[in-house]
């Protein structure tokens, strides 16, 4: 028996890809039901593997910030993360080789001028004797002089480019003078249900695609006036008001958020059922913004790997439980 003549409950899942940005990707979720939607929102939150500061040994810290507050904020930075794909995980890995599971970095800098410095994640130095892993660096970054191994140079970027657009780097804390920090980092690869800092995402959302059907036996008894004050009731462009037909229509059905102004304005005016907005249970509209360590189509698509690899496993399961009940006779 072919696929399409199989069981005609059986869901065909699709993806249509809206918008897509270097940070943010928009795509509709169809021929499915909330629980693998929301399955596939949890995987992209929580089992994505990304690279983040794992380990930090404090030499010296003079600022005025405790060494754990300095450490969760190191935890917290993002890394990109293209080489988690060819590293292990710590606790799967058994074998002497810390090339596989460890990316050594550094942080050392000392205020020697009478001015605040700021210690971002430009300062921060990757260890070159694991070239392999060139791409494990801080979002944005352009490491400074002081990522070279001088702890009193400038923070300025060592190529002397400046901020492009609102790609700063990230703030880790700020000295005044002969304050000094120092330490050593060790960057390994994780999961979100581990640690937030593993996240890949700083949103992983979903929500109902509306269906809006409008009664236009209702909405011709309406006075011009009164269609605008409709139309400009819902908070979002979700209606237009058509000029030339002089029609109230449906404008864009996926800026509704469900806010309900525009039926209870019917409702004020003693026009009760004048719209009708009902969530298409099988239709899902995503939004996945990455924190920077993965484009988001990729957190996208290691997350549905995740999650087919999670249903074979489950499906290999049932498969032996029903041959042992199959062996001992059991319907």
């Amino acid at each position: 028996m072919s696929k399409a003549d199989g069981d005609p409950r059986q869901r065909r899942p699709n993806i249509v890809v809206q918008e897509m940005t270097e940070d943010t990707i928009k795509f509709v979720l169809t021929g499915t039901d909330t629980s693998i939607a929301n399955a596939l929102r949890r995987v992209i939150i929580a089992e994505v593997p990304t690279i983040a500061i794992d380990l930090v040994e404090v030499i010296e810290n003079s600022s005025c910030l405790c060494d754990e507050f300095i450490a969760h904020r190191l935890g917290l930075i993002p890394l990109v993360s293209h080489k988690a794909a060819d590293m292990e995980f710590p606790y799967d890995y058994a074998g002497d080789d810390e090339t596989v599971t460890d990316v050594p970095i550094e942080l050392r800098v000392k205020c020697v001028s009478d001015q605040t410095e700021d210690v971002t994640s430009n300062d921060l130095m990757i260890n070159g004797d694991y070239a392999q892993y060139d791409t494990v660096k801080p979002v944005h970054y352009r490491p400074s002089k002081r990522a070279f191994g001088d702890a009193t140079a400038s923070g300025d970027p060592a190529d002397g480019s400046k901020a492009d657009g609102d790609k700063h780097p990230i703030l880790i804390l700020k000295l005044r003078k002969n304050q000094e920090i120092n330490m050593r980092c060790v960057a390994r690869k994780g999961v979100g249900r581990d640690h937030a800092k593993w996240q890949p995402v700083a949103t992983a959302v979903y929500r109902f695609e509306p269906e809006i059907t409008i009664n236009e036996d209702l909405m011709a008894t309406l006075t011009e006036e009164e269609k605008i004050q409709f139309v400009e009731s819902s908070p979002t462009p979700v209606f237009r008001y058509n000029d030339q037909t002089r029609k109230v229509e449906v404008n864009m059905p996926e800026s509704y958020t469900y806010d309900g102004e525009c039926v209870k304005w019917a409702e004020d005016i003693g026009k009760p059922g004048l719209v009708d907005i009902r969530a298409k249970e099988d239709t899902f509209l995503f939004t996945v913004e990455s924190t920077g360590a993965l484009p988001p189509e990729t957190i996208v698509l290691n997350a549905l790997k995740v999650l087919d690899a999670k249903l074979e496993m489950t499906k290999s399961e049932l498969d032996i439980v029903k041959s042992e009940m199959d062996t001992a006779g059991v319907e």
